[in-house]
C-alpha cells in the first residue's frame, strides 16, 4: 500500500513571528452528489482509516435493519450513535438511559473504560476514587447502536468481532456508500474494526448523506448531528464549535490521526480530509478553510477565525505566532 503521505501537499502552516515553523500536509476531497470531485488536495485516490469520521456509516445498519424503529430511538439516539462524545454527564446519562431501555448495562459493552474529558466530572471522579467505566468511552453511542442492532437480530454478545452480524451489515453499509471495496480494515481506539477506504470514496460517502431526502436513513443521521452538536462531541471540541457556527446547515465530524469529515446539505457536498502527521490542530484548521471556502461557514465569524486564523500564545499571555490554513486551501 502507498505511503499515506505521498503525494500530499501543505493544508495548514505554523507560524512564529516571521518563519514558517512547521507545516501540515495532507490530502483532502469535495464531491458533489454525482460522487464527482469538484476540489481536490494532494491524492484522492490516497487509502487511509477514516477512523471515528465513519460513524455515520456504521450506524446506517441501526436504522436500515429497523432496530431504531423498533426500539423508538430519537435523534438524540442517532446523534449519539455517530458521537466522540466527552464523556461529560449529558453523553454518560443519555448513554446510560438507553442501555437501560435496551435491557444491557456497562458490562455488555466492548469498548474499554475511559476517563471522561469532561474536566469537571474528570476530578469529580478522582475526588471520589471512582474509576472510568465503558460508558465513558467517546464511543459509548456508537456502541449502544450496536447493542441494539445486536439485540434486534438477535446476535451474540461480541458485536466488535469481524464476523459478527453487527460488522458484515457495517461493512456492507461501508462498501455501498464509499462505492468501493475496502483495502482492509484495523481495529479501532474503541476495539470495533475500522474499515480503509480512498479519501475520494469517503467524499462521496458524505456527498451521499448530503442528497439523502430529509426521512432517509442518511438524512435522519445527517441531521441528527446537525441538531445535536452537543451529543456529537461537546463544549470547547471543533465539531461541535464550528457546526453552532455553520447554523445547524452542516454535520461535521472528526476523526483519530488527523481525520474529517463534513456533510453539507444545501450545497449537496461531500468532504473528507486527512492530516498525514496526524495532527488534530491541523485538521481543524484545514477543515474550517474548506467550509468557509465552500460558502458553508462566514469567513468573519469568530469560530472560523479561532481555527482558521488561530492566535498562539506563550505562557506569559504574550502572541507569539499563529496556525492557519495553507496557500492551497485560500
Amino acid at each position: 500500500m502507498t505511503h499515506p503521505a505521498h503525494g500530499a501537499v501543505t493544508l495548514a502552516e505554523v507560524w512564529r513571528g516571521p518563519f514558517l515553523e512547521s507545516a501540515h500536509q495532507g490530502h483532502a476531497v469535495v464531491c458533489d452528489e454525482t460522487g464527482q470531485i469538484v476540489h481536490a488536495w494532494g491524492v484522492p485516490e490516497a487509502i487511509v482509516l477514516p477512523r471515528s469520521s465513519s460513524k455515520m456509516l456504521q450506524a446506517l445498519p441501526l436504522i436500515e435493519s429497523g432496530a431504531a424503529k423498533a426500539f423508538d430511538l430519537n435523534t438524540e439516539h442517532l446523534a449519539l450513535a455517530c458521537a466522540s462524545h466527552e464523556g461529560a454527564p449529558i453523553h454518560v446519562e443519555k448513554v446510560g438511559a438507553w442501555l437501560d431501555h435496551i435491557g444491557r448495562n456497562d458490562d455488555d459493552f466492548c469498548c474499554g473504560p475511559q476517563t471522561s474529558r469532561d474536566p469537571d466530572l474528570r476530578v469529580a471522579m478522582i475526588r471520589a476514587h471512582e474509576q472510568p467505566c465503558r460508558i465513558h468511552n467517546n464511543c459509548s453511542g456508537k456502541h449502544a447502536g450496536f447493542l441494539t442492532l445486536a439485540k434486534h437480530v438477535g446476535a451474540g454478545p461480541n458485536y466488535v468481532a469481524l464476523d459478527h452480524p453487527v460488522q458484515t451489515a457495517c461493512l456492507e453499509a461501508f462498501e455501498r456508500m464509499t462505492q468501493e471495496s475496502s483495502a482492509g480494515h484495523g481495529i479501532d481506539g474503541c476495539s470495533a474494526p475500522n474499515f480503509a477506504c480512498t479519501m475520494h470514496g469517503m467524499a462521496r460517502a458524505m456527498a451521499t448523506y448530503a442528497a439523502a431526502s430529509d426521512d432517509s436513513p442518511q438524512g435522519q443521521l445527517r441531521n441528527a448531528m446537525a441538531l445535536h452538536p452537543d451529543l456529537v462531541a461537546g463544549e470547547g471540541r471543533a465539531c461541535t464549535r464550528l457546526m453552532r457556527a455553520a447554523g445547524g446547515k452542516v454535520a461535521i465530524k472528526t476523526g483519530a490521526e488527523g481525520y474529517f469529515i463534513a456533510i453539507l446539505p444545501e450545497q449537496k457536498l461531500g468532504v473528507a480530509l486527512k492530516i498525514t502527521d496526524g495532527a488534530t490542530r491541523a485538521s481543524e484548521c484545514a477543515m474550517a478553510q474548506i467550509l468557509v471556502k465552500l460558502g458553508a461557514l462566514d469567513p468573519n465569524h469568530p469560530e472560523a477565525l479561532a481555527y482558521t486564523n488561530g492566535v498562539i500564545k506563550n505562557w506569559d499571555g504574550l502572541e507569539t505566532g499563529y496556525l492557519r490554513a495553507a496557500p492551497a486551501l485560500l
